[in-house]
């Protein structure tokens, strides 16, 4: 008896004659992909039918190395471009089938007889590594799509406490939007860790963009205030709104003996940064 699976050249070499028809077969097997082949492309440069024959390559001639490389490579891929995860399961799907129609195609046309055992070692030698195939790319794929998800979250929450030093000793932090508990956390330890690298001896919290505070995290500032104190600054806050005062006022919470306030950023510029000293800096720079 002759086993298709010890044919692996003349497989492929099969395939590659009948590519047109193998991929034709493959787009009406995966009817949903079928219309988003181009949008795919042109979104991620990747090229699903290429790629599908290079996935079946690496199948049939066994090279799992290059296989499970070869997935980890697209789940980098589909994850940075946040595509589908059920396009690319049913893609992958499609092309176990595909692959079968034609294994079989070949097997009649090579007048081959394959007995049961060599039918069910086929089997287990095609599907398992389309399996390892899609275990590969998953795992890549979450794995990565976690590692961009941190680096955004690391990159917002740089972008929400944007300390701006104006001289070597003075900073401003221009805060925008709303504060809230989770907020307030990301604001405590950033300002804490840029006080101690930055050396800021006076720190210019300007409110003037603060839409709303929860009131329950006012409490969390006053102990920032208090930990940048500790540490040899001063915090000095600028732009209150008329309605946060007022909302503080109803609780009975004040800065008073916290903090300097100043009506406007500008009136604190102008308080701690002598225009001789600023120009200094500037040349520096």
């Amino acid at each position: 008896m002759r086993s298709i699976v010890n044919e692996q050249e003349e497989i492929i070499a099969y395939l590659k004659k009948n590519r047109n028809s193998f991929e034709q077969k493959l787009l009406n097997e995966a009817v949903n992909v079928k219309d988003k082949i181009d949008e795919i492309l042109r979104i991620g440069n990747i090229d699903l039918l290429n790629n599908a024959f290079k996935i079946v390559t690496y199948v049939v001639e066994q090279q799992d190395e290059e296989l499970v490389a070869f997935a980890r490579q697209e789940g980098i891929a589909w994850a940075t471009h946040s595509l589908t995860l059920g396009l690319k399961l049913e893609w992958v799907q499609a092309i176990r089938r595909t692959l079968w129609v034609f294994l079989r195609k070949y097997g009649e046309e090579k007048g081959i007889e394959v007995d049961q055992d060599y039918f069910f070692d086929m089997e287990k030698k095609i599907n398992d590594r389309i399996d390892q195939f899609l275990n590969h790319f998953f795992i890549r794929y979450s794995t990565y799509k976690d590692e961009l998800i941190d680096q955004q979250k690391r990159l917002v929450e740089n972008l929400s406490v944007p300390i701006i030093p104006i001289t070597s000793s003075v900073c401003i932090l221009p805060l925008i939007g709303s504060i809230d508990m989770f907020r307030t956390n990301i604001l405590e330890e950033k300002v804490l860790l840029e006080v101690g690298r930055l050396h800021i001896q006076t720190l210019i919290m300007d409110f003037s963009g603060i839409a709303e505070v929860e009131m329950d995290v006012v409490d969390h500032i006053f102990k920032m205030i208090d930990g940048t104190s500790m540490m040899g600054c001063k915090v000095v806050i600028t732009g209150l709104r008329p309605e946060i005062v007022r909302q503080m006022v109803t609780r009975g919470l004040s800065f008073e003996n916290k903090a300097e306030t100043k009506v406007t950023l500008q009136q604190a510029l102008k308080k701690y940064i002598q225009y001789d000293d600023l120009n200094k800096e500037i040349k520096l720079y």
